[in-house]
């Protein structure tokens, strides 16, 4: 391991002393300050190779419960299996992380997904066709990331200064976002080559070099002269109120409730192509719709030096909340498919734009030992909401129509976000 990083609250580095501002073209395009920083690369880079890698087994396991039951329904109930396990250990992974080194718990964690990698491996390699021991193996795999996901997101801020959260929150999510499109692109080129067991297979090998990574990560202990080792009830309740004791750490989670819960309409998106852009192609209208919100988001990442240093962070959730809400208004107005596509693409960059920012807030508003419990609970709000939105929108556009539907929830988080904004000042007041 190198021990000559440090493992303090933050590197020494004062904001006066980073590099120049950028000319030309370059102020534009990602700002990558962040990976000058050893640790923080390694970080990232472990990133890049799972970001492709997970997305295999998201495409794995409901193709091969569906390939087994040949029912819908049984991909849904897999769903949900894999979600309680999420919610409850990310909450609880969040004490944790902050009750002990995260670099040992991501060791921990990370070697743990790895294991039931494998074990998807050998279910699929010997054509067990179980449905239960798939379910089990994603309902373990799903707590093995509740668990990392928390300590993950905390120590970034114990990797980079202050002043370089946004752009390396803008990193992350890139990569992220970049894999949403190309996994499931390679996992769907792959599976007429290859089969399905070898999709696992190569989960598992990226997870390795996971383990790698974080293996060279410095000792991330926590940090206070008083120091909880306990992690339970009572320490998840402490967070909890810490969280509505600082508004502006509850307005974060807030606007992205608003967001996701009012605004995210991907389960409409058979509905509308079936209906709305079925002269296009159902098919091709279905894909372009589904990979719209990602590519914008993509772009956005790649373009991240034009708002990754702005430093009025609460102004930029709301106004990245509002951009989603107007855009994905005109998508639900738009008849043509490509108009369509370049709202929700558009959705995608405002999207971007405020998961940096609301991360950024949650690293650098909180102290750090509550840090973990903080992005366990943004770990299970990220999760939880577009599942409620699926729910919400799916019986609105039974209801009044996919539309109607879609309009009416654009709509809705334009004026819940400026309503929140006008009557809690904190948020739009914060900066760094």
């Amino acid at each position: 391991m190198d021990t000559s990083e440090s493992s303090t609250e933050h590197p020494t580095e004062h904001p006066a002393s980073a590099t120049p501002p950028r000319r030309g073209w370059r102020r534009w395009a990602m700002d990558t300050r962040p990976l000058r920083r050893p640790a923080y690369r390694r970080l990232w880079a472990s990133t890049v190779v799972t970001a492709v890698g997970s997305q295999l087994t998201a495409v794995a396991v409901p193709k091969q419960i569906y390939d087994i039951t040949g029912s819908s329904a049984w991909v849904g109930y897999a769903s949900l299996a894999g979600l309680l396990p999420l919610v409850v250990f990310a909450l609880w992974g969040g004490a944790v992380a902050d009750s002990m080194d995260r670099r040992k718990l991501l060791l921990i964690t990370n070697s743990g997904i790895a294991v039931t990698s494998v074990l998807f491996w050998l279910q699929a390699a010997t054509g067990l066709d179980s449905v239960v021991v798939l379910m089990v193996l994603l309902a373990a795999q799903q707590a093995f990331f509740g668990l990392n996901a928390p300590a993950r997101s905390a120590s970034i801020a114990r990797l980079v200064p202050e002043h370089e959260l946004a752009a390396a929150n803008a990193l992350g999510s890139t990569v992220m976002q970049t894999g949403l499109v190309a996994g499931p692109l390679l996992a769907g080129a792959l599976i007429p080559v290859t089969g399905l067991p070898e999709l696992y297979l190569i989960d598992a090998l990226a997870l390795s070099v996971v383990v790698w990574a974080v293996l060279r990560l410095p000792a991330l202990p926590p940090l206070g002269a008083t120091v909880t080792r306990r992690a339970g009830v009572r320490e998840i309740a402490a967070g909890f109120r810490y969280m509505a004791l600082h508004k502006v750490l509850l307005l974060s989670f807030l606007a992205d409730i608003v967001a996701m819960v009012l605004g995210m309409p991907r389960a409409l998106f058979p509905q509308l192509a079936a209906e709305t852009y079925a002269p296009y192609g159902e098919g091709l209208a279905l894909g372009l719709l589904f990979a719209a919100i990602p590519i914008g988001a993509v772009a956005g990442g790649l373009f991240s030096g034009t708002f990754s240093r702005a430093r009025r962070h609460g102004w930029m959730v709301i106004g990245a909340v509002v951009a989603w809400g107007v855009a994905v208004t005109g998508f639900g107005l738009s008849t043509s498919l490509w108009v369509a596509v370049a709202f929700l693409a558009a959705a995608g960059v405002a999207d971007m734009v405020s998961m940096v920012f609301r991360g950024a807030i949650l690293l650098s508003a909180a102290t750090d030992e509550i840090r973990g419990r903080m992005q366990g609970v943004f770990t299970v709000v990220v999760a939880g909401g577009p599942r409620l939105a699926d729910v919400l929108h799916g019986t609105a556009g039974a209801a009044f129509g996919a539309r109607t539907a879609v309009v009416g929830g654009g709509v809705l988080v334009v004026a819940v976000m400026l309503t929140l904004t006008a009557a809690v000042p904190d948020l739009r007041r914060y900066r760094v």
